[in-house]
């Protein structure tokens, strides 16, 4: 039965990641909100909350705060590698799309917090303020520039056309039942958490790939859900917003589960994965920035292949002591 569960409410956060999905292009197209807002802040944001979810229970409740870097980073990279991919089988019409100049300053930020994560892997930035590591004030400020930097952002007037195409709902309406599918989203991806915890018990997989493997698409679910469903949409302004939103997102995240780990910290690098995940995730984050930055299919292509070859690399590469 647990394993029936599974696939049922994996199946449930998929629908539900596919209906924000559209909630958020319809309020895209009524509204002058702008497309790196929706993508990079608010679906984002609930996307993400499965990481939040994991790392406060890691942190909190199993009293292993030093689970939470492998988590994050291996979120943000698997999100990157899966963008990689949607853009390898999108190529011909992702190649003419023009991604918007914000996505561009996000990922300079996400860049600088994989820089703090290095800094502090050499031990350079190491001090601690009470229950404050200094790398994790260091992401709370980052995180509330890229914040504000999308809020200050204006979308476009919708056209009549668009107008006209969604005028069977109001905006309220919209907003309304992308709200309920967020919920959904968040419910169902915290059952699904404790769904997959359970079956690495009962199959002893615990520490091990297979059971990382289980919990990471478990997390990773809305985020590659939503980011297919705008893709297929021709959304991809947005679509590029939600994944590289969601790992900076991610990061905040980090930085709350170091605060609520009351002063043990959870930038822990003993484990050589995590060593792996911050090499390659700082190696395929400025890839997709130059992904974003280039209108070349060529360039866009490559550097699309590029961050799905991070992901494998990290997969195949064996561990080192």
């Amino acid at each position: 039965m647990i394993y029936a569960a599974y696939v049922v409410v994996a199946s449930l956060v998929v629908w539900f990641s596919i209906l924000a999905s559209r909630y958020i292009d319809m309020i895209d197209r009524t509204t002058r909100l702008s497309g790196a807002f929706l993508g990079g802040v608010l679906l984002s944001a609930v996307t993400s909350l499965p990481e939040l979810f994991t790392s406060i229970s890691a942190t909190v409740f199993l009293d292993q705060p030093d689970l939470c870097i492998g988590n994050i980073l291996g979120s943000d990279l698997f999100n990157l590698g899966m963008l990689g991919v949607v853009v390898l089988f999108s190529i011909r019409l992702f190649s003419r799309a023009a991604c918007s100049r914000s996505h561009i300053i996000v990922v300079g930020y996400l860049i600088l917090m994989y820089a703090a994560l290095g800094l502090r892997w050499a031990g350079v930035i190491s001090l601690r303020i009470g229950w404050f590591d200094l790398t994790t004030l260091i992401i709370f400020a980052l995180y509330g520039l890229a914040v504000r930097h999308l809020a200050a952002e204006n979308g476009e007037q919708p056209s009549a056309d668009e107008q006209a195409e969604e005028c069977s709902l109001t905006v309220g309406q919209i907003a309304a039942r992308f709200t309920l599918a967020s919920i959904g989203i968040i419910a169902l991806s915290i059952a699904l958490t404790y769904i997959t915890d359970n079956i690495s018990e009962r199959l002893d997989l615990g520490a091990g790939l297979a059971g990382a493997l289980f919990l990471g698409v478990a997390t990773s679910l809305p985020e590659v859900t939503s980011t297919i469903a705008l893709f297929r949409m021709r959304n991809y302004n947005i679509a590029v917003g939600n994944i590289i939103g969601s790992n900076v997102f991610n990061f905040f995240v980090l930085g709350i589960a170091d605060f609520v780990s009351s002063g043990q910290g959870v930038y822990s690098f003993t484990d050589s994965k995590v060593q792996l995940l911050l090499i390659f995730g700082s190696i395929a984050t400025p890839l997709a920035a130059a992904m974003i930055i280039s209108r070349r299919p060529v360039i866009r292509l490559a550097c699309a292949a590029g961050m799905v070859a991070c992901y494998i690399l990290f997969l195949s590469f064996p561990s080192f002591s």
